[in-house]
């Protein structure tokens, strides 16, 4: 827009937008920010051919406070019927975590948040079981033990436990929870509350290997290739909007141990990162895809 001015009493923030895509938009865009002393550091945009949808991530910086800049948005919203996200760069996402037995994933996610190079905020983690509980104690974050029963009649808690993870999100101010190896389905109307704020790991890349030990059933077939996609929870069991793939190279060499461990290396940084870029608010839905400006 202009040369940068002096980043002191400056505030970093981060626009993100989509709707029907038009003339103009750019321009109405940086006209607003304009108005108040914004200076855009990083600008993307993509203009959907399948939807008709245009996407845009802005990062700028200003001297306005927030609700001024929200102000300034307004009737550029109204005009091209957008939804506007709109953020301070420096605040982290709320992040709720739930986890079962494995705990390669859940640790990726905490040292990686521990270590600064993911900017979420981890107030609470829930799990069907207690073998994680020490791991949760060690980086000094609560534990809550959500057990999943099966009764003699042959029904469950199912319903009653999830309630209790809805009063954790709500308790918590829980903006995103992640899945990070929880084994249990989540009932249709779990995935619809938590809808578009809710991402799972998959190992997607042995989509003929279902049920228990995939990375043994791949093994056995001898497969070349093992991977993970992180994707956004929907009813429709692992096949929400995808964040984003990783693949790993395997061989006739290596055993079914070797492809569980590399599959779980996978795991975690193809987690990690869609966890990052959802919390930098880098991801956005059209329908049941999403555009990812990374």
């Amino acid at each position: 827009m202009s040369a940068s001015p002096s980043t002191a009493n400056q505030t970093k923030m981060v626009l993100s937008l989509s709707c029907t895509n038009a003339r103009g938009i750019v321009h109405a865009v940086s006209g607003a920010l304009l108005s108040v002393e914004g200076d855009i550091t990083e600008s993307k945009q993509f203009d959907s051919p399948e939807s008709g949808n245009f996407f845009m991530r802005v990062e700028f910086v200003t001297p306005q406070p927030l609700e001024r800049v929200r102000e300034a948005l307004e009737p550029v919203e109204e005009e091209f019927g957008m939804e506007i996200g709109l953020w301070e760069a420096s605040r982290k996402t709320r992040a709720l975590i739930m986890c079962s037995k494995d705990g390669r994933t859940l640790n990726d996610l905490l040292f990686q948040q521990r270590a600064g190079t993911l900017p979420i905020d981890i107030p609470v983690i829930v799990s069907n079981h207690l073998e994680l509980q020490p791991m949760a104690y060690f980086y000094g974050i609560p534990f809550v033990h959500i057990p999943l029963i099966k009764r003699p009649d042959g029904t469950d808690n199912k319903a009653e436990a999830e309630a209790r993870l809805m009063e954790l999100v709500n308790e918590y101010d829980i903006e995103l929870v992640v899945l990070a190896r929880y084994m249990q389905v989540l009932s249709d109307d779990l995935c619809r509350k938590l809808g578009g704020r809710a991402i799972n790991i998959h190992h997607s890349f042995l989509p003929s290997f279902k049920g228990a030990k995939p990375y043994h059933q791949a093994h056995e077939r001898g497969v070349k290739l093992i991977g993970a996609t992180a994707h956004y929870v929907t009813p429709d069991l692992d096949e929400g909007p995808i964040i984003d793939q990783t693949v790993q190279r395997v061989t006739h060499a290596q055993s079914a141990r070797d492809f569980v461990n590399m599959g779980r290396e996978v795991e975690g940084s193809t987690l990690c990162r869609a966890v990052r870029w959802h919390a930098e608010h880098r991801v956005l839905l059209d329908g049941n895809r999403t555009v990812v400006f990374d």
